[in-house]
């Protein structure tokens, strides 16, 4: 039986785990109930499984029935504060917290794959390493998850590593996506306190308004992208945040504003962080006003390999036939902490069409909205691309 006809197969127990998952999302680092229900998820697998000391991570090893060398799959476990407004019968029920980024179908799939292998164990030519990671949303907990020892949980590093994003709008439903070299984005936080001196709104050229100087700042940012950067090497700046005063009629001491920066290259990342910093102290120095400026370091450039993402492209072809898989012309601007593992091992991050039949990709909510859903259907499909990856690649090597 091929790995498509086995996970339709246990079509309804990865759907009654993504949505009991769905049901009770937890944040950050610390999943204890969604670790507990990959353990049971996971009972009774010829599996050597470990938990994480700092993180409550699951890494499960299979040992193939031949030699060979290791592969590593990958899926993230957490969720996002964000309150969920959908009207389903498996809707979070923890109040400011939601799978909107779709890591319960993730952890489903992975653990649907685990079986997939499991059951052809005798056939693998070596080992396969499953990593449940929590922390994806900005916590890094893949990071966290190698500085554990999940590289080296067969004994030694796998030759290859494979992950899957599932997304809820812009593809169909069903239909996967890679390309080589970036995929997506590093990301990083741009820190801003402008330093004035407040006083009466009345008088304002008896102050140092910080928040005209502010807003001045925020404006230069977005010239200085335009003229300092190529168009083929993309960057983007946005301002999310931007606090200054507390009424109308006082000029405060102090502004505050934080930027993301999402970038595609080592040499761009280097350049846009030292033409951010210039550009706000000269419009502080024009205006007399003092300014404080910082970088917060996220999620390097997820860059694939080409020879494996050509490769994940040829099995997604291999096992749907075509017409399910397409080379993605660009890069997209969000950030993945897959890329940690991404600069340890070679390997491919794959994107999967997750938007609902009866909705319009072109105007369905996207990830990490409130009303984000995503279609059941995909996950049988996302746990044997997941096992035909492992499977296909240990018997190349």
């Amino acid at each position: 039986m091929s790995f498509t006809d086995s996970a339709q197969d246990m079509r309804d127990e990865l759907v009654r785990l993504r949505h009991s998952l769905h049901a009770t999302p937890e944040l950050g680092l610390s999943l204890p109930r969604t670790q507990e229900k990959v353990l049971a998820a996971l009972d009774g697998l010829p599996l050597e499984i470990t938990t994480g000391t700092n993180l409550s991570s699951v890494t499960a090893v299979l040992r193939g029935g031949r030699p060979g060398p290791a592969v590593l799959l990958r899926g993230d476990m957490d969720a996002l504060p964000v309150t969920e407004r959908n009207d389903l019968p498996y809707i979070s029920r923890i109040d400011g917290q939601m799978h909107a980024c779709g890591h319960d179908l993730h952890t489903a799939m992975l653990a649907g794959s685990a079986h997939l292998l499991s059951a052809r164990r005798e056939e693998l030519a070596g080992d396969v390493i499953f990593m449940f990671q929590p922390g994806e949303e900005g916590h890094e907990g893949a990071r966290h998850m190698i500085e554990e020892g999940v590289l080296d949980a067969a004994g030694e590093r796998p030759v290859a590593a494979y992950g899957m994003h599932v997304i809820s709008s812009f593809l169909p439903s069903g239909l996967f996506a890679t390309r080589p070299g970036p995929v997506m984005a590093a990301a990083d936080v741009f820190r801003v306190t402008v330093k004035g001196r407040g006083g009466h709104g009345s008088t304002p050229h008896r102050a140092l308004d910080p928040i005209q100087a502010g807003c001045e700042m925020v404006t230069a940012l977005q010239s200085m992208v335009t003229r300092s950067f190529d168009v083929f090497d993309p960057v983007v700046v946005t301002v999310g945040s931007f606090h200054g005063g507390t009424v109308d009629n006082v000029i405060p001491d102090e502004a505050h504003f934080e930027a993301t920066v999402r970038t595609f290259s080592k040499d761009t990342r280097a350049a846009v962080m030292r033409r951010l910093v210039e550009v706000v102290e000269g419009v502080a120095a024009a205006h007399g006003l003092a300014v404080e400026a910082s970088f917060g370091m996220g999620y390097p450039v997820t860059v694939n390999d080409p020879a494996e993402a050509e490769f994940a492209g040829r099995t997604a072809d291999e096992l749907f036939g075509p017409g399910r898989f397409f080379v993605a012309p660009q890069p997209i601007m969000g950030s993945e902490d897959f890329s940690f593992v991404l600069e340890e091992v070679p390997g491919a991050f794959l994107f999967l069409g997750a938007c609902p039949p009866d909705r319009d990709p072109a105007t369905a909510p996207y990830n990490h909205s409130p009303e984000a859903v995503f279609d059941d259907s995909v996950l049988p499909d996302g746990a044997a691309l997941y096992a035909s990856l492992a499977f296909s690649r240990l018997a190349s090597s």
